[in-house]
């Protein structure tokens, strides 16, 4: 079995090790809610590209479970996607959507503290490890393949045990994002925790970690918001490119999961009608943090051109993604949606309604299980506190 991992990881890195070069052109690049001119600005374009969190396929950390494997070649791109999306938000958050990151530069502690959150360690919150094991709750067994809708489902529940971000995350249902829910989710009061120093387990060598005041502020909870979507039936409907590529424009956009099926890739933007991605398929060693809490994190930055796709190559199974910060983040993006997206399209990407509707269940904010343990024995004793999410439904073309 190890010998068939380390040959798969070889074709990976070597097929990974292929970049495009961005081609001579006046039309505008979008990354995440930022536009682009390559004629004049290709450096700032590639610097942004780069800070953005890149992971990737890892080996050598400690096995899964204790038993489980310990490389994630093969089968962990769609997590390691859901980590990247998560990360952008998480850097929204604390260092702003402009932040740069620099090379060998030195970077604020909160950059550091997000970056160990995503670590290949069981008692990191959302580790390759945590994430693989709340996916059992998902019906996934450990080394499976996860689609972008049971991505967003794990994110979700692993943002409960998460105190210092304290995100509402709120993933919709059959194609519809209710502004009603959203709201109530994100004004919910905070919540009580009967473990005063899961943070220290949680951000291991994190100065200033128990002190957990995100946790506990009062006021608008930071939302990530996952849209998940299928776009047709075996291939993308192209009535939904615009839409679709709209998305990327958006100053809320964490951009998309999706990619084709088995091979999945965060998209960050568009060029014409090619999608920018970032390919999680190259497999690195294992990187822990320093004793001062610091992390070696050149690993962590694509510092090449990045990869492009026809976006009628796209699997119609995609994630859309966006971070509102205060609740006027979120009441633009709604205004955008209706402007850019609900009003321009007669076949509609996805619903956005005030009202919960009235034949679905009663919307009640998830909270965090009463549970006395932390880490990832906390996430280990969570299998039956939750219950299966409904999978999206299958629009019409």
């Amino acid at each position: 079995m190890e010998s068939v991992l380390s040959r798969y990881e070889n074709q990976i890195t070597i097929l990974s090790d292929y970049s495009e070069e961005f081609p001579e052109t006046d039309e505008p690049v979008w990354i995440l809610g930022r536009q682009h001119h390559l004629n004049t600005d290709k450096s700032k374009l590639l610097l942004d590209i780069s800070a953005r969190l890149w992971f990737t396929y890892r080996r050598k950390f400690s096995p899964i479970g204790g038993t489980g494997p310990s490389s994630d070649a093969g089968w962990g791109c769609m997590l390691r996607c859901g980590q990247m999306m998560l990360a952008q938000a998480l850097i929204c958050r604390h260092l702003g959507r402009d932040w740069q990151w620099e090379k060998d530069k030195k970077q604020p502690e909160e950059y550091h503290r997000i970056l160990r959150c995503f670590l290949d360690r069981k008692d990191c919150c959302y580790s390759i490890h945590q994430m693989a094991q709340m996916g059992v709750g998902e019906g996934k067994s450990i080394g499976e393949w996860f689609g972008p809708n049971t991505v967003a489902q794990v994110l979700k529940k692993l943002a409960l045990f998460d105190e210092w971000n304290s995100l509402a995350v709120y993933v919709s249902m059959d194609n519809t994002v209710v502004i009603e829910d959203i709201k109530k989710m994100c004004w919910s009061p905070p919540q009580s925790s009967n473990v005063p120093h899961s943070s220290a387990h949680w951000h291991r060598g994190a100065p200033g970690r128990n002190k957990n005041t995100a946790g506990f502020c009062t006021g608008w909870k930071p939302l990530l918001l996952i849209i998940p979507l299928r776009l047709g039936i075996n291939h993308i409907n192209p009535v939904y490119i615009d839409a679709f590529k709209e998305c990327f424009k958006m100053p809320q956009s964490l951009g998309a999961l999706g990619g084709k099926p088995n091979n999945a890739y965060y998209f960050i933007g568009f060029l014409g009608n090619e999608l920018i991605y970032l390919d999680p398929h190259t497999t690195q060693s294992f990187v822990d943090s320093e004793e001062n809490g610091t992390v070696d994190d050149e690993s962590f930055h694509c510092q090449e051109a990045p990869h492009r796709m026809k976006i009628m190559n796209l699997d119609p199974s995609v994630a859309l993604g966006f971070f509102c910060k205060e609740e006027c983040d979120f009441d633009s993006w709604c205004s955008l949606v209706q402007k850019e997206i609900v009003k321009q399209q007669s076949l509609r990407m996805f619903e956005l309604v005030q009202k919960h509707p009235p034949h679905w269940p009663p919307f009640i904010p998830p909270t965090k299980p009463e549970v006395s343990t932390t880490g990832a024995e906390l996430i280990e004793s969570t299998d039956k506190l939750f219950e299966l999410e409904e999978e999206f439904e299958i629009l019409s073309v």
